[in-house]
């Protein structure tokens, strides 16, 4: 069984305008926020007429979503809502959204999607080191995979003991994970001496930003697995909206359920083809909490042309970081996926780091990047080393910063996110 759609050419275009009637018209007879909101920005159900309207409808933000607390977006009648999940937001009211059997039921099969997409089969045994409860990753990793027919190991996060006796016992081929819950496997696994008695081919990460140094980390310290990048929000479903392919050339999205536009996040205008800027969400299925013209904040870029592996969905780049994630230094604009940029193409250093800013006696701002040395590596060699490294940042990020070598394996390890950026100037 295929989770791939088969679409001719011009087909996906009369998909989407399909769909976006649909939502239009969903959320105008069914939700008093988007009705107010068309009723502000002029357009009817009717003003749909091509995928060039899309643009005269208006945006929504993470804003709206708290404001409506707790069932914000709400496009459907409550007896027809099974589930809720929330985000994992750290302040004020989380954002809660409502799911209806159809939701769910596309989701699972979108997920199915990116496990097909990742090269499974029903022999592989998927072993979900992900978070449980009200977030999307549990749920939406272990439902997938049922729907595509493998085996699922729903694990959690943590819990080192269980994730390397369970990969030993149960010979998991896949593990989906954060990219910090990955590399702290890798470095058990390491340690105890259990490459030769584990079968892990591929990891399926998400939920933070990445470089390539983690990355070849990770993979390295597990065998040479295969790695998949997978976006996914609570808002747009959860996880499994998009993946990663085998020619590791960008994210392919499914764009037979929503539209990715690409802005300017300061002007609101749409970039130029291929340039980076905040990607922009349209769901064209959902029917408890559509999302129109959704600011994700997310930063990536559209990727043109056919891609070689063959499949014919559009493709956005891997996600840069984030518009909200911006450090303002010096008068610079910088995001942390610049930092790591660098210090993934570094001699001499690992891909953990933290970023320190701080605001000093003398009334200027310094940023310290604080960055483990590689594995066996001598400590006289740290001041060469910070020296080239900061010499780096400033002529690609164009900032002088502070670079201080640690020992490896020094800085936190974390089973979830890793906090990157300390912010102690105010």
């Amino acid at each position: 069984m295929t989770f791939m759609p088969n679409l001719g050419p011009g087909q996906l275009e009369a998909l989407q305008l399909a769909g976006l009637q649909w939502t239009v018209r969903h959320v105008h007879a069914h939700s008093d926020f988007y009705r107010q909101r068309l009723l502000e920005a002029g357009v009817g159900p009717n003003d749909i007429r091509g995928l060039q309207d899309l643009r005269r409808l208006p945006f929504t933000t993470a804003e709206h979503l708290r404001q409506g607390y707790p069932f914000p977006l709400l496009s459907a009648p409550m007896e027809d809502v099974v589930r809720i999940h929330a985000s994992s937001g750290t302040t004020g009211k989380r954002k809660v959204l409502c799911y209806t059997q159809q939701d769910l039921d596309d989701w699972a099969h979108m997920f199915a999607r990116c496990y097909e997409m990742a090269g499974l089969t029903s022999l592989d045994r998927v072993q979900i080191c992900v978070g449980y409860g009200v977030w999307t990753a549990g749920a939406g990793f272990q439902r997938g995979c049922e729907t595509f027919g493998a085996l699922a190991v729903p694990v959690g996060p943590g819990n080192l003991e269980m994730q390397c006796q369970f990969l030993e016992d149960f010979q998991t081929t896949v593990l989906c994970s954060t990219s910090s819950m990955a590399l702290l496997l890798a470095e058990e696994v390491q340690r105890r001496g259990l490459l030769d008695r584990i079968s892990l081919k591929k990891i399926i990460y998400g939920s933070e930003r990445t470089s390539e140094a983690m990355r070849r980390r990770i993979s390295e310290g597990l065998g040479g697995v295969e790695l998949f990048d997978i976006p996914g929000m609570t808002e747009l479903y959860g996880p499994g909206t998009g993946l990663e392919c085998a020619a590791h050339q960008g994210i392919h999205y499914w764009a037979d359920y929503y539209i990715v536009e690409i802005i300017n996040p300061i002007t609101l205008e749409p970039v130029a083809p291929g340039e980076i800027g905040e990607m922009v969400v349209t769901t064209l299925r959902k029917q408890a909490a559509p999302l129109i013209r959704y600011r994700t904040r997310d930063l990536t870029r559209l990727l043109e042309g056919p891609c070689p592996c063959g499949n014919g969905l559009p493709r956005h780049d891997r996600l840069l970081g984030r518009s909200d994630d911006m450090i303002k230094y010096r008068a610079v604009n910088i995001y942390p996926g610049q930092i790591d940029a660098v210090l993934s193409y570094s001699h001499g250093v690992s891909s953990e780091y933290q970023i320190f800013l701080e605001h000093r006696a003398d009334g200027r701002d310094y940023m310290i990047v604080r960055v483990e040395r590689i594995a066996g590596a001598s400590p006289s060699d740290d001041e060469t080393v910070a020296r080239e490294v900061a010499k780096a940042i400033k002529a690609q990020v164009l900032v002088s910063v502070e670079v201080q070598l640690v020992e490896h394996g020094s800085l936190p390890r974390s089973d979830r996110k890793s906090k990157r950026v300390f912010d102690k100037r105010f």
